[in-house]
């Protein structure tokens, strides 16, 4: 699915609208089969081809049952979720892979190596407390949008248009900063794809990185902590899980603990992080729109934020709120993204300075916070 947009513009004449996206349910519980395929059939976009308790007998049936997307688990025997998934993209390289993991630590490691392996997206199982009808809740709110999403294109029918609410009225673009003012931050804010898009990115900036970096990356706790860990393992900077009262300083990035929202604060040492656990934001916390605004307030015209792929659009008003303080917005193209979900609403709103691809989008930052700094002297 990398490198091709996820949602059709008009009807493609190829596009059969009569077809279902067929799903292959992998987990090895029995109980956590039935619910997933109970969700996923109650869906009339959806079929579910089949199901299979361990990797094994998944390999086996997907010939048979032509699936356009597997949810996979990750802890089964005989052959575990990651094993299968080497598997599947050996032979099945595009088929579309969600994987199914638990919301702990160990959860979390396995989830960032199926993402790095190749796995399209994942869903963190629901707890047991609450019963079977809040676990199906669960599953209907995230699983079966990305299901949709990912299994449309496969299956050969078109992607689901997002539901949105009534649009608000056109807003005036703000005109663009000059391309020589200052850098003194960068706000990056990504969803799905994030993982592997922020491998890629990371690598790019130079030790002496000359701005501090602060993430959102939606994910739950423990893969926020784990995320830093792997990226600094790549990094040529420290990446850290912010924790709040951090003083920023150039050369470092701190990423958004999953669960908490994190805000720019200035002092009179200069600007610290700090944690909130106010109301989720576009249903996400941390929220873009949450760490962009802060950024707004505490850097104005010396911020750059950078929207990068994701679903949804948080990050649309946060971009607006950086704009409208001066500072400047990079987005990353469609067709490098996953979804073009948060840097697309960017870009259609008028809000994007430039719309760059990923593999230059860590160039076109370095170049952004060093270019001043080697032309002009700092104030």
């Amino acid at each position: 699915m990398r490198g091709k947009s996820t949602v059709t513009q008009g009807r493609d004449p190829a596009i059969d609208p009569t077809k279902k996206i067929r799903v292959l349910v992998v987990d090895d519980a029995v109980v956590v089969r039935k619910i997933i395929t109970n969700c996923l059939a109650a869906d009339a976009a959806i079929e579910v081809a089949g199901t299979a308790a361990n990797g094994r007998i998944a390999l086996s049936k997907i010939p048979q049952l032509k699936p356009d997307l597997i949810t996979l688990d990750i802890e089964m025997p005989e052959m575990d979720g990651l094993e299968t998934l080497r598997e599947v993209r050996k032979a099945y390289p595009r088929l579309p892979v969600i994987m199914f993991s638990t919301l702990c630590e160990r959860g979390a490691m396995k989830t960032l190596e199926a993402l790095s392996l190749g796995a399209t997206d994942y869903v963190t199982k629901p707890s047991n407390i609450g019963g079977v009808s809040i676990s199906m809740e669960r599953i209907r709110e995230e699983l079966l949008p990305k299901v949709k999403l990912f299994g449309a294109r496969a299956a050969g029918i078109e992607a689901p248009k997002p539901v949105r609410a009534a649009a608000p009225p056109p807003h005036r673009q703000v005109p663009a900063p000059a391309l020589s003012a200052r850098v003194d931050v960068v706000a990056i804010g990504i969803s799905t794809g994030g993982p592997n898009a922020l491998a890629e990115l990371f690598p790019v900036f130079e030790k002496e990185f000359p701005t501090p970096i602060v993430v959102v990356q939606h994910m739950p706790p423990f893969f926020t902590r784990l995320l830093a860990e792997r990226l600094e393992g790549k990094s040529n900077i420290p990446v850290r899980e912010a924790e709040g009262g951090e003083l920023l300083k150039p050369g470092t990035a701190w990423i958004a603990p999953g669960g908490r929202h994190l805000v720019l604060e200035k002092t009179a040492a200069g600007v610290v992080t700090a944690l909130s656990d106010a109301a989720p934001e576009n249903s996400c916390r941390p929220a873009v729109d949450v760490l962009f605004r802060s950024v707004a307030a505490a850097y104005g015209p010396r911020a750059l934020a950078v929207v990068m792929t994701g679903m949804g659009k948080d990050g649309l008003e946060g971009s607006r709120s950086i704009r409208q303080a001066g500072g400047r917005v990079m987005v990353q193209d469609e067709a490098s993204s996953v979804v073009w979900g948060m840097p697309g609403f960017v870009a259609k709103e008028g809000l994007a300075d430039e719309v760059i691809p990923l593999q230059k989008m860590g160039g076109a930052i370095q170049k952004s916070v060093c270019s001043f700094r080697r032309t002009i002297p700092a104030s």
